[in-house]
C-alpha cells in the first residue's frame, strides 16, 4: 500500500489546483459545494456546462487507458485529482455514471463498435447516462430483475419491457444501461443481459419520485416495448451478470477517495458549527466527532489498499468487499453527530419549498446511503459469501 506522492504526482496536483482556482469563477462560482447527494437537483444546466469545462481541460477519463480515449494516469494522479476537486468545492458530477461506471464497463468488456459509438460523447461532457439496475422487487438483489428483453427478428431489435425504480439523473441523461432477463425462463445470475439504450425513444417513460423536501433526483423508469439496437448487447445474452458485477467493482474505484474527502468537508462543517454553539464542549460529541476522524483515517487507507490492486476488469479484491458496509455506516453516524451538534432548532423548518443547509440535507440522505448500491444486510452477506467464504444464505420458499 503506497500513502505517499512523488515529487512528479506533487507537481501533478498544485496543476490540478491551479485549474479549479481558475475555473471555478464567474457563473460556475455558485456550484461550490453544490450537487452531491441529497442535492443532484441543483442546478442541472450549470453542471452539464460544467462537465463540458472539465473535458475541455482534460479531466474526463483521467484514468481510461489511452486506446480507449484517457489520459491513463496513474492511480495516484486519480487520487490527487478527486482528492483536490472536493477539497476545491467542485459540483457534484452529473456525468460520473458515465466516466466511472459505463465507460470503463463498455472499456472493459464492450465490442469495438460499442467503444467507437460510445466513449467520446462521455469523454467531451456532452453524453450523460444513467444506471438501470433497482427494481420494485429487486433493490439490492440485482439477481432478481425482472425487466425482460427479446429479440424481435422483424426489426432486429432487442425490446424490453419492464421497470427500473430509484434511477438518478435519468431525467437528465441520455443513455442507460440495463439489465434484464433475455432468457424469460431463467432465475438468479443466469439469463441476463447488459443493454445500452438511448433514453430519447416513446417507449421509455420517465417519472419523477418526489422526496419529503419537494424535489426529486430519483426516477422511476418504465419500458414498454422500449427498443435497443442489435448490436449494443455488451456481451452475450447471458453474459449480464459478468458485466454487471465488473461495472460493480469500478464503482468501488478510485473515485472513492474523492469521496471521502467530501466526507472531510462535511466532518469540518460538524466541528466547526461545535466550536461555534458551544457543543464542542460537551466531553461526549468531543469524543464522537474524534471517532468520526479516525473512522475516516481507516476508511482512507483501505482505499488505498484497495487501490493497490490491479482493477482495470473491475474485479473485486476482498478488501473492496467491506467498503460500502463502512463508509455508509459511517456516513449515517456522521449525519447523526451533526443533528446533535446543531440541537433542536435544526429540526423545525418554516414550510416547504424548505430551505435545507448543508447538514441538514446531508442528514436526511445518509439514511439511504445504508440502502441503495446494496443494503448493508446484503453487504454483509457479500463480506460473508464471497469474502470469507461462508455457506451461502439459505434460500426460503413459501407455499401459499
Amino acid at each position: 500500500m503506497k500513502l505517499t506522492f512523488s515529487k512528479a504526482d506533487e507537481a501533478f496536483r498544485q496543476e490540478v489546483v491551479s485549474w479549479l482556482d481558475a475555473h471555478l469563477v464567474g457563473e460556475f462560482e455558485q456550484l461550490k459545494f453544490r450537487g452531491g447527494p441529497g442535492d443532484e437537483h441543483m442546478f442541472p444546466e450549470e453542471r452539464k456546462r460544467w462537465e463540458q469545462t472539465l473535458a475541455e481541460g482534460g479531466w474526463i477519463g483521467l484514468g481510461w487507458p489511452k486506446e480507449a480515449g484517457g489520459r491513463g494516469c496513474s492511480i495516484e494522479q486519480q487520487v490527487i485529482f478527486y482528492e483536490e476537486y472536493a477539497r476545491a468545492g467542485a459540483p457534484g458530477r452529473v456525468g460520473h455514471i458515465g466516466e466511472g461506471l459505463a465507460g470503463p464497463t463498455i472499456a472493459a468488456f464492450g465490442s469495438d463498435e460499442q467503444k467507437q459509438k460510445y466513449l467520446p460523447g462521455i469523454l467531451n461532457g456532452t453524453e450523460l447516462w444513467c444506471q438501470g439496475y433497482s427494481e420494485p422487487s429487486a433493490g439490492s438483489d440485482l439477481a432478481n430483475v425482472k425487466t425482460k428483453a427479446r429479440f424481435d427478428e422483424t426489426k432486429g431489435k432487442w425490446i424490453i419491457n419492464g421497470q427500473k425504480v430509484w434511477t438518478s439523473l435519468a431525467h437528465e441523461s441520455d443513455y442507460i444501461f440495463v439489465i434484464a432477463r433475455t432468457d424469460p425462463d431463467s432465475v438468479a445470475h443466469k439469463g441476463l443481459g447488459f443493454f445500452l439504450m438511448k433514453m430519447d425513444q416513446s417507449g421509455i417513460d420517465v417519472r419523477p419520485i418526489e422526496q419529503i423536501t419537494g424535489t426529486s433526483e430519483f426516477n422511476e423508469v418504465f419500458f414498454d416495448e422500449a427498443e435497443c439496437e442489435a448490436e449494443d448487447i455488451v456481451g452475450k445474452p447471458g453474459d449480464g451478470w459478468k458485466v454487471a458485477m465488473g461495472l460493480l467493482g469500478f464503482e468501488r474505484g478510485v473515485s472513492t477517495l474523492g469521496q471521502q474527502m467530501a466526507f472531510q468537508n462535511e466532518l469540518n462543517d460538524v466541528i466547526a458549527a461545535a466550536k461555534a454553539n458551544g457543543a464542542a464542549n460537551d466531553p461526549v460529541i468531543r469524543q464522537r466527532i474524534a471517532k468520526a476522524h479516525e473512522g475516516l483515517k481507516i476508511m482512507r487507507y483501505n482505499s488505498m489498499r484497495t487501490l493497490s490492486h490491479d482493477a482495470s476488469d473491475g474485479a473485486l479484491h476482498k478488501e473492496a468487499l467491506m467498503y460500502k458496509l463502512y463508509w455508509a455506516t459511517w456516513h449515517r453516524d456522521l449525519g447523526e453527530l451533526a443533528m446533535d451538534v446543531l440541537g433542536m432548532e435544526c429540526d423545525v423548518l418554516e414550510e416547504a419549498p424548505y430551505e435545507l443547509t448543508r447538514l441538514q440535507s446531508m442528514y436526511l440522505f445518509v439514511r439511504s446511503d445504508t440502502i441503495y448500491g446494496g443494503t448493508n444486510q446484503i453487504q454483509r452477506n457479500i463480506i460473508a459469501e464471497r469474502g470469507l467464504g461462508m455457506p451461502k444464505e439459505p434460500k426460503v420458499t413459501i407455499k401459499a
